[in-house]
């Protein structure tokens, strides 16, 4: 018989999970499952540098849009310069579409500017971060916050324009915009420019106020009270009594000139310190002219308008004085600044004329008469102007067109002929002799004293002449019955006449007896 292999039975070994593992593990795939959860659900994270951090906590402050919280702070810390603070924000989730370029985030704290008040609820609840959603699609998570509460949001209608002026005034955050006394808008931002020369204002107009804002729109500082002094006298100007209070800006388009449709937006204004400064024409190549005065000018200031028989055609720019070594005298130069209009037509009308022909203008004029003179603007200021006008008596001059600027003749003002008149007059009472004048009337006054004493006395003795129980009166008391009689027997002579007319020629008969 063959053989027959033996078998062996060889034993495993059964790996086995012991139970006391079950419950770690079942614990871990749980933790991992919560966290990739959460990482999932999870909001984006963005980051904030603001200027500081006061009123702000991480852990507490939130991160609201429309009334709603949609993040929280959850670190603060300082920038690498200590010059300012970044903020980490963790988002809710479902708002990666809020974190886009253009969205804009402030911190509100209770603040008081211009006409506004706002962040009053942040006395109880604490500060918070306020945001407004951009309306690009680009993506962002760091952002720098604004220096305080935007005064409009991106959904108000209307349009922003950009304003211009050497200096703010009372201009702040919320000021308002007026047209026509209306609060129609208000200042939302401002800004020095880089040379640092000028302050750039933005400005918002609501619609539909907005249309009214043309390329000839005029604006200027509306703030408070406009009280002036000037040779025209005194002006005194405001918008309401909100813009006395805090200040505004006021607009206008004139109502002469073409009709232009609205200005784009952005558009940029100049923005002037008062109403009638937005209204001066702008000089077209003003013309310098020299005049010299041999008078005071006390009250004429740089500034003051030059006017053309009544129409202002240009402005005092520079007053100084001058020593004249011809004639040993100080005398007053004043430089001024002239339209040239009076002279476009003149030219206009000539083409191809030179620039002399405007020379010729002025010495025709001149040799009409054509002198500058100061007079006064206001008594009550005693503020004086230029005045341009024409004195057929004037002696004849020559212009000297070498000199520049050229030198334009003068008179002497109408203060200056009042004022040798006056003095005229008070020469003439100098010489009038008031002493003698003076014991004259004193020497006068004693003797009507004498003759006062002496009525009185008159006075005195007649009062006791008439007194009922004088002798006088008596004696004019019989002699009035004394004559009482002899009227009666009068009026019985005349009725018997009456009666018998006759007894005139015959007397009087047996029976008229």
């Amino acid at each position: 018989m063959p053989e027959v292999p033996e078998s062996r039975a060889v034993a495993k070994k059964r790996t086995r999970l012991s139970l006391v593992w079950i419950v770690p593990i079942v614990a871990a795939l749980a933790g991992v499952w919560v966290a990739v959860t959460r990482i999932l659900s999870e909001g984006p994270k963005m980051t904030i540098a603001i200027h500081s951090a006061e009123g702000l906590e991480a852990g507490k402050t939130k991160v609201r849009y429309n009334g709603v919280d949609v993040g929280g702070v959850t670190a603060i810390r300082l920038t690498d310069d200590h010059e300012g603070v970044i903020v980490t924000v963790q988002m809710e989730p479902k708002t990666e579409d809020f974190l886009v370029e253009g969205t804009k985030f402030w911190v509100v704290r209770p603040r008081i500017s211009g006409a506004t008040v706002s962040g009053l609820g942040t006395l109880i609840s604490g500060a918070y971060i306020g945001m407004e959603i951009g309306r690009s699609k680009e993506k962002r998570r760091d952002f720098v916050a604004l220096s305080a509460p935007p005064v409009v949001t991106g959904d108000t209608p209307g349009r922003f324009f950009v304003l211009q002026t050497p200096n703010l005034g009372s201009l702040d955050y919320g000021t308002p915009l007026f047209f026509r006394r209306l609060q129609v808008g208000e200042v939302v931002s401002y800004e020095l420019d880089k040379a640092g020369k000028a302050m750039t204002v933005r400005v918002f107009v609501q619609a539909p106020y907005d249309q009214y804002v043309t390329p000839n729109t005029r604006f200027w500082h509306a703030s408070g009270i406009d009280f002036s002094l000037s040779a025209t006298g005194v002006s005194v100007q405001t918008q309401s009594l909100l813009s006395i209070l805090v200040g505004g800006i006021a607009f206008e388009t004139p109502a002469t000139g073409p009709t232009l449709s609205p200005a784009e937006p952005e558009a940029v204004f100049t923005l002037f310190d008062k109403r009638s400064d937005a209204y001066k024409p702008a000089a077209r190549d003003p013309q310098t002219y020299r005049l010299v005065f041999r008078q005071s000018v006390r009250g004429l200031a740089p500034g003051a308008p030059v006017e053309f028989q009544g129409i202002p055609i240009g402005e005092v720019e520079e007053i100084s004085p001058q020593f004249d070594p011809a004639t040993a005298e100080f005398t007053v130069p004043v430089t001024i600044g002239v339209d040239p209009r009076i002279g476009v037509k003149f030219v206009d009308e000539n083409p191809g004329e030179k620039p002399t022909d405007r020379h010729r203008l002025v010495e025709v004029l001149t040799s009409r008469g054509l002198r500058a003179q100061l007079r006064s603007g206001s008594l009550l200021t005693g503020a004086l102007y230029v005045a341009l006008d024409f004195f057929p008596d004037a002696p004849p001059v020559t212009i000297d067109w070498s000199q520049q600027p050229v030198e334009m003749p003068t008179v002497p003002g109408n203060l200056e002929g009042l004022e040798a008149s006056v003095a005229r007059i008070l020469k003439k009472l100098d010489k009038v002799p008031i002493q003698g004048i003076g014991d004259g009337l004193n020497k006068a006054i004693a003797e009507l004293d004498l003759t006062l004493v002496s009525a009185r006395g008159t006075l005195n003795s007649a009062d006791k002449v008439v007194q009922p129980d004088s002798a006088l009166s008596e004696q004019l008391g019989s002699t009035l019955q004394e004559l009482s009689r002899a009227a009666r027997g009068l009026r019985g002579l005349a009725d018997y006449l009456e009666q018998h007319p006759e007894s005139l020629v015959r007397g009087k008969t047996g029976e008229a007896k």
